[in-house]
């Protein structure tokens, strides 16, 4: 068989006929994947909407376990607190202790009253241990006339006396350090000590403890100021011409020391010039 020729005309509305039918298919396949598109959206969409609806069944299955367990603390409390009760109640079970008798109650009593001394006794003695001087320690060491009959090598005792006596007294009611008055005098501690010993035994001076700079030392108060000519000078007694007639149980008018007015207005001159 022999082929047959197609002209140009047919052969171009052929493929026209065939464009067009291309173009058919594509709009069909076109429009079938847009109406395929929102169907998936809907099934996609369902199970979000059944999980939406499924929380709150879920919440309400959580809640109602936690209602339970809220209900079941106060029972929880009811049980612990019934062996409390039951403790409350044993206490008045228990023995009531035995009255002492009378003998026991006195040794009780002595017993804490010798107990309490024997505190007293030992907070003392810290007192006293931490209070404690050299001038303590030495006054143990010697006794009573040791002290008295106290000599300093090379040294006239009574003009040191008066002395030491002296200075005292120029201090009056304050008193001074020992250990300043032992300077003074060129004394070492322990002679310085012994001899304020001394003097304390024969009445003239006093000690006083005190706490200077943190430690424990003595002051020194004069009680008998010794004697002075200068206390004497212009004293009416010397020049007075009824000294002799003078005496103290003398009844006025006699002349008596007791009521002389130039004694008196001596004493007040004298007083004004240590003012």
């Amino acid at each position: 068989m022999s082929k047959k020729e197609i002209d140009p005309e047919t052969a171009s509305q052929i493929k026209k006929e065939l464009a067009e039918l291309r173009a058919q298919l594509e709009n069909q396949k076109k429009s079938k994947k847009k109406a395929a598109k929102p169907k998936a959206e809907k099934k996609a969409a369902k199970p979000k909407a059944e999980k939406k609806d499924a929380k709150p069944k879920a919440e309400k299955k959580a809640a109602k376990p936690k209602a339970e367990k809220k209900a079941a603390k106060p029972k929880a409390e009811k049980k612990a607190a019934k062996p409390k009760a039951e403790k409350k109640a044993a206490k008045p079970k228990a023995e009531k202790p035995k009255k002492l008798t009378k003998a026991q109650i006195a040794q009780a009593k002595k017993d804490a009253k010798a107990a309490k001394e024997k505190e007293e006794a030992e907070a003392k003695a810290a007192k006293e241990a931490a209070e404690r001087t050299p001038e303590d320690d030495l006054e143990e060491q010697f006794s009573d006339e040791q002290i008295r009959n106290f000599q300093i090598e090379k040294m006239d005792m009574d003009k040191l006396t008066n002395k030491v006596c002296e200075i005292i007294a120029e201090f009056e009611d304050k008193g001074v350090l020992q250990s300043e008055l032992w300077k003074k005098l060129k004394l070492n501690s322990r002679d310085g000590s012994r001899l304020a010993l001394r003097l304390e035994r024969r009445g003239l001076i006093s000690r006083e403890k005190i706490l200077q700079k943190g430690r424990w030392t003595y002051k020194l108060i004069i009680e008998q100021a010794p004697i002075k000519l200068e206390s004497l000078i212009d004293s009416p007694c010397l020049t007075c011409p009824v000294e002799q007639k003078c005496d103290f149980e003398n009844a006025y008018p006699e002349p008596s020391p007791l009521h002389c007015q130039l004694i008196e207005n001596w004493v007040a001159v004298e007083f004004k010039k240590k003012k």
